[in-house]
């Protein structure tokens, strides 16, 4: 039986590994700050249920549920749309990226999902429906 903690990892693939991780994921704290900064550049994806959405969420979310996959409503081509699910254990918003970038879309995975957006005590935005109607025009309702 191999001990893996005597496993030597090949220091070129270690360090392609963390510079996609770099690239294509970010943490609380910075999709916070990139929030504030109030470039648009931005678009904030929660894939969890609408039910969990509507219960609380990042402020300015778009929901887009998996049965929404399909027809992407208010991703953007020419923004980063980062994308969220429940835990970092969840694989739904990993899963969501794979589709959207197959589809052209630049996407990013915010680490640790909704939870660990809360244990930071981030701001939290609650809402009824999504803020995109069928026009996509924001309805907005932040506290």
């Amino acid at each position: 039986m191999q001990n893996t903690m005597a496993r030597i990892h090949d220091p070129a693939r270690a360090r392609a590994y963390f510079e996609d991780k770099l690239a294509f994921t970010t943490g609380p704290v910075e999709l916070e700050r990139w929030i504030k900064s109030g470039e648009n550049n931005l678009v904030v994806v929660d894939v969890r249920e609408a039910e969990d959405y509507a219960k609380g969420h990042i402020p300015g979310a778009i929901n887009l549920p998996k049965e929404k996959w399909e027809n992407p409503q208010g991703l953007s081509k020419d923004k980063t749309n980062v994308v969220y699910c429940y835990t970092q254990q969840c694989h739904l918003a990993a899963n969501a990226c794979a589709r959207f970038a197959s589809s052209g879309y630049p996407v990013m995975e915010l680490e640790g999902g909704f939870e660990i957006w809360k244990e930071h005590d981030l701001d939290i935005e609650e809402a009824s429906t999504n803020r995109f109607k069928s026009g996509g025009q924001p309805l907005g309702n932040r506290r």
